[in-house]
């Protein structure tokens, strides 16, 4: 079994499917649950937080700052909190349709714009994300070098260098920590 680290580390250039739009992984974040500050499973087990209690490979969705969905896979076994959050997509098919979503703006460089792109919901909160019209499913591409940096946004455990990007590549949320 692959811990959290890992699993973000994986997702690079992994591609994130939804019905007709997917976009290719190019950045993450790790959450390490429990012992992590910054965790939204830090302080254990609520109803908010139970999917990324449960099975790995489902969706952890839920609202920011009222308006944005963000999207986050659950990494460790069951009983265990982790997640990887999606940060940004390098977007690779339905790319008109991101474009009526998201008004011809940024498609995906960023979590809320990524999930209303694809047309990522709270719906799919709990969604297993290895089957079905939601899922990750791997790329067959170039070689690329990862990047590391602290994470985005966050003030709490804000140094620890849990953001994986793709190196050099151009739809990073931001391109800060190369």
């Amino acid at each position: 079994m692959r811990d959290t680290v890992e699993v973000g580390r994986s997702l690079l250039g992994k591609v994130l499917v939804h019905g007709a739009t997917a976009g290719r992984i190019v950045e993450v974040e790790a959450y390490l649950g429990e012992g992590d500050a910054a965790a939204h499973s830090a302080r254990g087990l609520t109803p908010r937080t139970r999917v990324i209690f449960g099975a790995p490979g489902h969706a952890y969705v839920y609202l920011i700052y009222g308006m944005y969905e963000c999207l986050n896979i659950v990494a460790e076994p069951e009983g265990k909190a982790g997640c990887v959050l999606l940060r940004a997509l390098e977007p690779v098919a339905g790319i008109d349709v991101m474009k009526k979503r998201r008004g011809n703006k940024d498609l995906c460089g960023g979590p809320g714009k990524l999930t209303q792109a694809l047309g990522v919901t709270r719906d799919h909160y709990g969604a297993d994300l290895t089957r079905g019209e939601l899922r990750v499913e791997e790329w067959v591409g170039e070689d690329f070098d990862i990047g590391v940096s602290p994470r985005i946004g966050i003030s709490a455990s804000k140094d620890s260098p849990l953001r994986f990007f793709i190196k050099g590549n151009s739809y990073l949320s931001r391109v800060s920590g190369k």
